[in-house]
């Protein structure tokens, strides 16, 4: 065997190994779930919700983590989370499982109360109502444009849920800002009382922050499906490239906005650099 195609096989094997270090790091980039905590203070946190845990999932799109879901759950509960919010698309609607979703909501709600807004996933499958049945069902609170008043030694926080905007108008061509905040000045709630809203997408922060909300749970941006060390997210539904609101905390005056990165996979079936995450917040307040 002569020097020169010694030189090109030692190139193909390396190569070979370098392609396949890549794969094997993509994949398990793509299961191994990470837990993102957040610490949120305000004066206008009740004193009685100081410390007061909140876990968040998002985009599942009918992934499963472990059978049946079991390392996603056993996350969660080591989490210690005094509730769980769920901010769309449990489901899928290119490869919809309702089973799995209500299975997973089955199993959350024994580890703390939770509480479910629609993504546009949910608005585009015909299934929509049984999964709204069966989570109901299984004592998941659903908020559709609607809230709810969480109390803690006679002080409270309210909580609100919006349908994500592809429910009243398109998906991509659609004024969803509009959409959005109509739907929020139509929430009659106390404006003395912290608010937590529930929405999907987070490209609509501007409407939430001129609506008064103090903290947004939101999702949808996948954490940019590939995210580049030092930029973040290269692309992201509703904001294209180099999306603003990826993944993480944004500040805008009164209001935070919590953006999860998200959990499974739609259109592009893998994500880069950019583990599934489970989000948990405390509050704090701020004296």
């Amino acid at each position: 065997m002569t020097v020169k195609k010694k030189r090109k096989i030692a190139v193909l094997i390396i190569f070979g190994a370098i392609l396949l270090a890549l794969i094997i790091w993509i994949a398990w980039g793509n299961t191994a779930l990470t837990i993102s905590e957040f610490t949120i203070t305000g004066d206008r946190i009740p004193e009685s919700f100081n410390g007061f845990r909140i876990a968040q999932v998002s985009d599942l799109h009918n992934a499963q983590f472990g059978e049946n879901n079991a390392k996603l759950l056993d996350m969660l509960q080591k989490s210690e989370p005094d509730i769980i919010v769920i901010t769309g698309d449990l489901v899928d609607s290119y490869d919809t499982d309702i089973e799995t979703s209500l299975q997973f909501a089955k199993d959350a709600v024994k580890i703390a109360p939770c509480y479910y807004v629609p993504g546009n996933h949910e608005a585009r499958i015909s299934e929509y109502s049984k999964l709204k049945a069966g989570l109901e069902s299984d004592d998941v609170v659903v908020l559709e444009n609607d809230h709810i008043e969480l109390e803690r030694s006679g002080e409270k926080i309210t909580l609100l849920g919006v349908n994500d905007p592809s429910f009243k108008t398109d998906y991509l061509f659609g004024d969803s800002s509009a959409v959005m905040t109509a739907e929020l000045n139509e929430l009659s709630v106390d404006d003395n009382s912290y608010t937590i809203l529930l929405s999907h997408r987070p490209e609509l922060f501007k409407s939430y922050a001129e609506c008064g909300m103090d903290l947004v749970f939101s999702g949808h941006a996948h954490g940019g499906q590939f995210r580049l060390p030092f930029v973040g997210g290269v692309v992201a539904p509703n904001q294209g490239l180099f999306p603003d609101y990826d993944g993480g905390l944004y500040s805008d005056g009164r209001t935070n906005m919590i953006v999860s990165r998200g959990l499974g996979n739609s259109i592009i079936p893998f994500r880069i650099n950019n583990r599934p995450e489970i989000v948990v917040a405390e509050l704090q307040r701020a004296d």
